[in-house]
């Protein structure tokens, strides 16, 4: 059976840094691509940043540039993780990781999801 199970998530103040952590059991997705996306209460899931399956390319929304960086285990490449500095408030959110044949900035490219994992970010 393929899973992905995210951790890394809690509460955090604004201005700090979290660290979150798939990890993808049952299959190797070594040549896929991997992503991270978010859904806050009332709001449709948002893409925040994708990694290629070779690890070389990565992108990347505007909201997180800058203070997201996303990398991949570099030996088994089955493991993404996601380094969120500088957080604010409205980083709030379920984080989702995802993967998928190719890499994509939407939710519905992709078929295989992990539970999440919660991000809070107070003031």
């Amino acid at each position: 059976q393929v899973r992905l199970v995210e951790s890394g998530g809690g509460l955090v103040q604004a201005g700090g840094s979290l660290r979150l952590s798939c990890s993808a059991t049952g299959r190797t997705f070594s040549n896929f691509a991997m992503a991270w996306f978010r859904q806050a209460p009332g709001k449709e899931r948002e893409f925040v940043a994708f990694i290629s399956g070779n690890g070389d390319w990565t992108h990347y929304a505007d909201s997180v540039k800058g203070r997201f960086t996303i990398s991949r285990d570099t030996s088994s490449k089955n493991t993404v993780y996601l380094q969120m500095d500088s957080l604010k408030p409205e980083d709030t959110a379920v984080y989702y990781c995802t993967a998928g044949a190719s890499a994509s900035i939407f939710a519905s490219h992709y078929d295989t999801w992990g539970q999440g994992t919660q991000v809070t970010v107070s003031s």
